[in-house]
């Protein structure tokens, strides 16, 4: 699942060269239309959404908001609320009356209509304003979450209430705003922060005539920063894969110190390296605060704060890509360390995800065609900006086995009477498989399935003894095409 999911965060690595993605745009007037935003990179690159979504009748998944509710109980008379959270924080000081009153109004206003919603609408408005709660619940609402997350309240309220309804990953914006939204469906419509830096990214690369945007959308993002892991962090404020809200990744950090660089580059104002230096400290942090995971040759940086345990060679490639940038273009030298020491372990990781026909997503999963071309990619920049060989030789390899047929390899040759056979072969690479089996002219059985490299069977029924002619077919996600013609015995 983590595959398809992979891909939290969207990778944007490339701003501006991909195809143009069509964007839901919410006018001012509540009007929806389709637009092709030449900034904003397609949802193929974009992951799934969490199996753990909340029903529309609660506020908030069982598991979790028992488990908090238990532990809040522990240690307060009365679970913390929203409302109580936000009038706590207003009277420490946290933020202004006007602010308070606003996130008041926000919360209350979206908890009414949802009472007058139904079916999908109500399902995904009541996710939101659950996740809310079950961050109250946990005592993570604090002052410098508070504008994205009720922003983001905000954003569904009105989404659900006009707008039409969204096919899973669909890309939203609104009048008035360059942030990127994306629909995660049973989690509402979220801040694609990753999405936003890499349209960042992409208005820097149009020119002088995307630099008005560029600087409008960095000041409404630059905001939405939380305090985390010691400085600011850009978080995601929903359930994914089993991490609960809030949670970061590495990845879209790096993304937007990526977009900061080029915005200081395109505007000389030096407020932007400013921003990214306070930016940096997250990747020092363990996880769960922070994405740096200490290993013997330096550090790994985690794609999802929830998962240290979780390698994702893309992303970990990107991440260095960012820091590398922010630190050649700032001269600063915290981000030059973590530069150094993600790149000694990404040296020695790279290798253990190319399987000798085609690349890992993480160990053990393929990529998929478009992954594959993106962690080509950065192998390639990595290449140019270190000179390291193991960079450069793998993206070499990369690139060719998007033009080499699979290898199959029949294991099984026998079956016996009466019984289904399990066919067994070896593959070189995620492949789509067909199996003909033949007794003389005459096509017996067939059938085709997608099939991961390694050693993989198919189970054919139980046939008369004899001799029988065997075709496998196998076409890669490039297109490449091979195929093995052998035999089966079935004997008595």
């Amino acid at each position: 699942m983590r595959r398809s999911l992979f891909v939290l965060l969207a990778l944007l690595a490339w701003p501006g060269s991909a195809v143009a993605a069509p964007v839901l745009f919410r006018a001012g007037n509540g009007a929806v239309s389709t637009r092709n935003d030449p900034y904003v990179t397609g949802p193929a690159l974009t992951p799934a959404p969490a199996a753990t979504g909340h029903k529309s009748t609660g506020r908030s998944s069982a598991g979790q908001f028992t488990a908090a509710l238990a532990r809040t109980h522990a240690t307060r008379k009365k679970p913390r609320t929203v409302f109580g959270e936000l009038t706590r924080i207003y009277h420490q000081h946290g933020i202004s009356a006007a602010a308070y009153h606003g996130y008041e109004l926000s919360y209350g206003r979206a908890l009414t209509t949802e009472r007058h919603l139904h079916g999908t609408r109500r399902a995904e408005l009541t996710a939101v304003t659950a996740n809310v709660h079950d961050m109250a619940v946990a005592g993570a609402l604090t002052p410098s979450r508070l504008p994205v997350i009720f922003q983001t309240v905000d954003r569904n309220r009105q989404w659900w209430t006009t707008g039409p309804l969204l096919a899973n990953a669909q890309r939203v914006e609104f009048a008035g705003s360059q942030l990127v939204w994306q629909y995660y469906a049973g989690q509402g419509i979220q801040l694609q922060v990753l999405g936003s830096f890499g349209k960042a990214d992409g208005l820097y690369t149009s020119g002088l005539r995307g630099y008005p945007a560029l600087k409008q959308l960095l000041a409404q993002l630059i905001p939405l920063a939380a305090q985390r892991g010691g400085g600011l962090t850009w978080e995601y404020y929903f359930h994914f894969d089993g991490g609960a809200p809030p949670w970061t990744s590495a990845m879209s950090q790096a993304t937007g110190l990526e977009a900061l660089s080029r915005a200081y580059r395109a505007t000389g104002n030096a407020y932007y390296l400013q921003v990214g230096q306070r930016a940096l400290p997250v990747f020092s942090a363990r996880p769960p605060a922070g994405v740096s995971v200490a290993t013997p040759r330096g550090t790994r940086f985690l794609q999802y704060t929830f998962t240290p345990g979780t390698s994702i060679i893309n992303a970990f490639l990107q991440t260095l890509i960012g820091l590398h940038d922010y630190a050649v273009i700032s001269k600063s030298a915290q981000a030059a360390k973590l530069f150094k020491a993600g790149n000694a372990e990404a040296q020695a990781e790279v290798p253990h995800f190319d399987t000798g026909a085609w690349s890992l997503y993480q160990p053990g999963i393929e990529d998929d065609l478009s992954y594959h071309e993106l962690v080509t990619g950065f192998l390639a920049q990595m290449c140019t900006i270190t000179r390291t060989p193991v960079y450069c030789s793998t993206a070499q390899r990369f690139r060719a086995y998007l033009k080499t047929p699979p290898v199959l390899t029949q294991l099984t040759r026998r079956g016996k009477v009466r019984r289904s056979t399990a066919l067994r072969f070896s593959l070189s690479k995620f492949s789509h498989i067909g199996v003909v089996l033949t007794r003389g002219t005459t096509a017996v059985y067939s059938t085709s399935a997608y099939l991961p490299y390694g050693t993989d069977q198919i189970k054919l029924p139980a046939e008369k003894a004899g001799r029988y002619g065997l075709r496998i077919a196998a076409t890669d996600l490039a297109g490449n095409f091979a195929r093995l013609t052998g035999t089966l015995t079935i004997s008595r």
